[in-house]
């Protein structure tokens, strides 16, 4: 059975993006999935003066993880119209080890927000980005207004459902060829 890596581009313990990628993966009909948290994941800010110091540790972890996987389901926070630092750290450390983070695979790209733009900055700028780090079939899913539209674990809108429940199955179909 194929293996998807969900997570979210946040480090906040009350992360939405984290809930919208755990459920998202929950979507998923014959993939099995394990979702982390960066969290988990400490490195100094990424710079050459620091990488002559070699990679952290945490960062080898992490990147390693990357390829046990099949496909991934990602749900970035957007922090002034752009990556959370913390995402963009492990993002800049990891393509130095791999360029192609993504390792040629399938990747449900999704934000959410609490405001009705639903991270729509962020997901431009991941649309331009992640294809060239590996990203193979990027399909993109934005949920506005986290806190109208998700309750009780899951989207409670029914046409952002419905929408979100194609893309996840148009996501796995890509990740089961």
């Amino acid at each position: 059975m194929k293996k998807i890596l969900a997570f979210a581009g946040s480090t906040s313990s009350t992360s939405i993006n984290k809930k919208l990628a755990t459920f998202a993966a929950e979507n998923l009909q014959n993939t099995s999935f394990d979702v982390i948290d960066l969290r988990d994941f400490t490195a100094p800010i990424f710079s050459e003066d620091e990488e002559k110091n070699g990679f952290p540790e945490d960062v080898k972890k992490f990147t390693s993880i990357l390829d046990n996987y099949d496909g991934f389901i990602l749900s970035l926070a957007e922090h002034n119209g752009s990556y959370a630092a913390a995402f963009k750290n492990i993002f800049d450390w990891s393509s130095r080890i791999e360029g192609k983070i993504f390792r040629d695979k399938p990747v449900l790209l999704m934000a959410t927000s609490p405001g009705g733009m639903g991270g729509k900055f962020v997901l431009a700028a991941a649309e331009q980005r992640f294809p060239r780090q590996g990203a193979k079939e990027l399909i993109t899913f934005s949920l506005p207004s986290f806190y109208d539209n998700f309750k009780d674990d899951k989207i409670v809108n029914e046409d952002l459902l419905s929408l979100l429940v194609e893309q996840v199955k148009q996501f796995e179909n890509f990740v089961n060829l």
